[in-house]
């Protein structure tokens, strides 16, 4: 826990290093625009919340706020994962010193919480692909934490994943979640954008389970989508556009 506070705490000095430097100038220049008055007053927000140690990025912001601080690239606005290295057993039994503490530290700031053993997931990694699930089987270990910091950095930053394949290649693009499909599209190339017509749309678990797009077809599966529809994490899409 001390390790956490200590890092908070760097964060912190060198965010409001940054801010006391800026408002310092905007404060000394002979004119001021309606831009750098609202720029101040964001800053004078956050220089408020960091000396009573918060972070930035647990400051309620306005979009247009967030916006006037974009340039700045402030340390404690990036979201943040606690990771905590445990032992073998502290993993495989779910308890380690400090875990109660470190889970109220994480729960009180809304921070998540990964756990994971280095040992293990090194030896993990050095196993052939046949072999790691049975070794994770032993260990009672569901997901690596390799896979468990993806998901939670994806979810955390509101990303997902969405797949297009070809006749020699499939792939994953990642967009914010809530975009639509066209938007989507622009994301593979502007043209899908511009001209977008519609995307095909299939469930990568529909597909996995009945195996071949004929049969998502006979089971109402297949969906054809227009321009507003959110793509959801998992879509397996074909997108129709003319230019």
């Amino acid at each position: 826990k001390r390790d956490i506070e200590t890092i908070s705490l760097e964060l912190i000095f060198a965010d409001l290093g940054v801010i006391d430097n800026r408002i310092t100038r905007i404060q000394a220049a002979r004119k001021s625009t309606k831009e750098t008055l609202a720029e101040l007053e964001v800053l004078k927000k956050c220089k408020e919340a960091l000396e009573n140690g918060r972070l930035i990025h647990q400051i309620q912001l306005a979009e247009e706020e967030k916006e006037l601080l974009k340039s700045f690239n402030f340390l404690s606005e990036k979201p943040i994962i606690l990771v905590i290295n445990v032992d073998e057993d502290g993993l495989k039994n779910k308890n380690y010193i400090q875990k109660d503490e470190i889970a109220a530290y994480a729960a009180a700031r809304k921070l998540p919480l990964i756990e994971v053993c280095a040992k293990t997931e090194m030896e993990i990694s050095e196993l052939p692909a046949e072999d790691r699930e049975m070794f994770m089987e032993e260990l009672g270990i569901e997901k690596s934490g390799i896979d468990m910091l993806s998901s939670t950095a994806y979810t955390y930053m509101g990303l997902i994943s969405f797949l297009t394949s070809g006749e020699d290649e499939v792939r994953a693009w990642t967009i914010k979640k809530g975009t639509d499909a066209r938007k989507a599209g622009g994301k593979i190339h502007s043209d899908i954008e511009r001209g977008f017509i519609r995307a095909e749309v299939v469930k990568y678990n529909d597909l996995h389970e009945l195996g071949s797009t004929a049969k998502l077809r006979e089971k109402g599966l297949y969906r054809l989508e227009g321009k507003e529809y959110i793509v959801q994490d998992g879509d397996i899409i074909n997108f129709r556009f003319n230019v």
